[in-house]
C-alpha cells in the first residue's frame, strides 16, 4: 500500500489521474468500492493496494511517485480497464511519454503527439472524430458480404 509519505504535490500532467476519474464515473464507482477493488490480479492474498484517502489524492494528482507494476494491474482491475491502458497513462503522466486517448469500447485508441497544446474541447472533438470513423467503417463493412447473419 502507498504510504502517506508518499503523498505530494503531483506532475504538471493529469492522464493517469483523468483516466481513472472518467472511468469511475463511467462505472459510477465509490471512492470506497474503487479502493477495495485495487487487487493484483496476480497477487490476489496481498488485497486492496490503495486505501481510500490515497487512490482519493491519486485521482486529484496529487501523489508523486508513479504507481508501481502491481498497483497498475490493481488499478486495471478496480476500474474494468486493459492493464496497457494504465501503464501508458502512467507513462504519460509521470514520464512525460506521448499518451493515449481510449474511447469508452476500449477498441480503439488515438495517439497524440501534441496532446499538451489541447485544451479539453480539442481533445473532445479529436474522440468524436475518431468515433465517426470507425462507424464508418464498420458501416461500410456491415453493408457487404454474403448476406448471411
Amino acid at each position: 500500500m502507498m504510504a502517506a509519505e508518499e503523498v505530494a504535490e503531483g506532475t504538471e500532467r493529469t492522464d493517469l489521474s483523468d483516466l481513472l476519474r472518467d472511468r469511475m464515473a463511467e462505472l459510477d464507482l465509490s471512492l470506497r468500492a474503487a479502493a477495495d477493488a485495487t487487487i493484483d490480479r496476480r497477487h490476489p492474498e496481498n488485497g486492496p493496494l490503495y486505501k481510500k484517502g490515497t487512490l482519493d489524492n491519486l485521482l486529484k494528482n496529487q501523489v508523486a511517485r508513479a504507481p508501481s507494476e502491481a498497483q497498475c494491474r490493481a488499478l486495471a482491475a478496480a476500474f474494468q480497464l486493459p492493464d496497457v491502458a494504465v501503464q501508458r497513462a502512467v507513462a504519460a503522466q509521470y514520464q512525460g511519454y506521448v499518451a493515449e486517448r481510449w474511447n469508452r469500447s476500449e477498441k480503439a485508441r488515438v495517439l497524440v503527439a501534441r496532446i499538451d497544446e489541447m485544451d479539453d474541447e480539442a481533445l473532445e472533438d479529436l474522440s468524436q472524430m475518431a468515433d465517426i470513423v470507425l462507424r464508418r467503417r464498420e458501416q461500410s463493412g456491415s453493408g457487404q458480404g454474403s448476406g448471411q447473419d
